[in-house]
């Protein structure tokens, strides 16, 4: 085991104790506010107090995958999972979200129910206070869960300390609710219910969106992406840095590949070094490990070539949907050019855009094989 993997090992422990530390902390605020809920609801013949007692109910569940989760995640690398198994808290994640959209679906039946054939709840002084409570506890619950989230960087906490948060909102309209009841004797409980299980059953679905879009795979953080390229830069004797690819392997686990450019002057063992510079720098300064770094070739001994990579750059560039030129190379003796383009998504056929710049790259350069590759822009850099 290298000094990489031995520290990530040792900061993915840390993380792994905050994340159980808080979810066990969800799981005993949630279970002792589900039993009084429960109990008042019942007492007081509330749907909607009963309702709220269950998604508490749901939330502590949720907490208990939040662990399973985070355990089968810390195993370590394998044959057959040789980057880890890291993802498998955004499958937790989704289960998180599949479990509040499905309590948000069976509590809106159940509402709907108690509208048709409705029941007559019986508030009192105790009931109000237990709500009134539940409220406090979910406010800061949500607040104390969700900031640890975002800390370690766990849609899993994430998700449960912003359900935490909308279920104080709720609470706090079912107080309303009973105090509207026991003034006016106007009962608005199943109603509510209905209402509350449609903002549990959206809430659901963004957090299912979310968790979805980050299994299938992402952008690169546009911000993380431009650090990361000031930090190869800074390395020295780079010129150029580009096709920056990010996979995300699990939280805080993202392994990447780029490309650099140099001059055409480095012999192989300085190339060698500046490579492992740039990957262990890149490495302490952001914990992204660079699995492949790829070369350009820059000409810097003839003053035509220079001139050709620039004017081959103004002609791409021209072309409404090229974003960038890179890895140019001019070789005289082969007569040949390459280079890649950056076709903007925004194309309306990308393919063709790239043919398009192409061509006119060979109509200006008709002695010379031109060997160009379409590129994409992964990152934003």
């Amino acid at each position: 085991m290298n000094f990489k993997q031995m520290l990530a090992g040792a900061e993915n422990q840390n993380r792994d104790r905050i994340i159980v530390r808080t979810s066990v902390i969800g799981i005993l605020a949630n279970t002792f506010l589900a039993g009084f809920k429960a109990a008042v609801g019942l007492l007081s013949h509330s749907i909607a107090v009963v309702l709220d007692a269950v998604n508490n109910l749901s939330d502590a569940t949720s907490s208990v995958i939040t662990i399973i989760g985070v355990k089968l995640a810390g195993r370590d690398a394998d044959k057959k999972h040789p980057f880890g198994y890291g993802r498998i808290e955004y499958l937790t994640a989704l289960i998180i979200s599949a479990i509040v959209l499905y309590a948000g679906a069976t509590s809106f039946v159940e509402s709907v129910r108690k509208i048709i054939t409705p029941e007559t709840p019986e508030y009192g002084p105790v009931a109000l206070v237990i709500i009134a409570v539940g409220v406090a506890v979910k406010i800061l619950l949500g607040r104390y869960v969700k900031g640890v989230g975002e800390k370690v960087n766990s849609d899993s906490l994430v998700n449960s300390g912003e359900d935490a948060r909308l279920d104080a909102v709720i609470s706090a309209s079912t107080l309303v609710a009973a105090v509207i009841y026991m003034i006016s004797g106007v009962s608005l409980e199943a109603w509510l219910g209905a209402i509350i299980s449609l903002v549990i059953v959206k809430s659901g679905v963004g957090m299912l969106r979310d968790t979805l879009s980050r299994i299938l795979g992402e952008r690169a953080d546009a911000e993380l992406a431009r650090a990361i390229k000031a930090t190869v830069m800074a390395c020295g004797g780079v010129e150029g840095v580009y096709d920056l690819v990010l996979n995300d392997y699990g939280p805080d686990t993202i392994h990447g590949s780029l490309h650099v450019e140099v001059p055409d002057t480095r012999t192989a063992d300085e190339l060698d070094e500046l490579l492992r510079r740039i990957q262990n720098t890149v490495f302490a300064e952001h914990h992204v490990i660079l699995t492949a770094i790829g070369i350009y070739s820059m000409n810097t001994r003839d003053e035509n070539a220079i001139a050709a990579r620039r004017r081959v750059g103004e002609i791409a560039l021209s072309q409404q949907y090229v974003k960038q030129m890179h890895g140019f190379y001019i070789n005289e003796a082969q007569k040949t050019i390459r280079f890649d383009l950056v076709v903007s998504f925004d194309a309306p056929n990308r393919r063709a855009a790239y043919n398009e710049a192409v061509a006119k790259v060979q109509a200006a350069y008709p002695g010379y094989q031109i060997i160009g590759a379409m590129d994409t822009d992964f990152s934003e850099i």
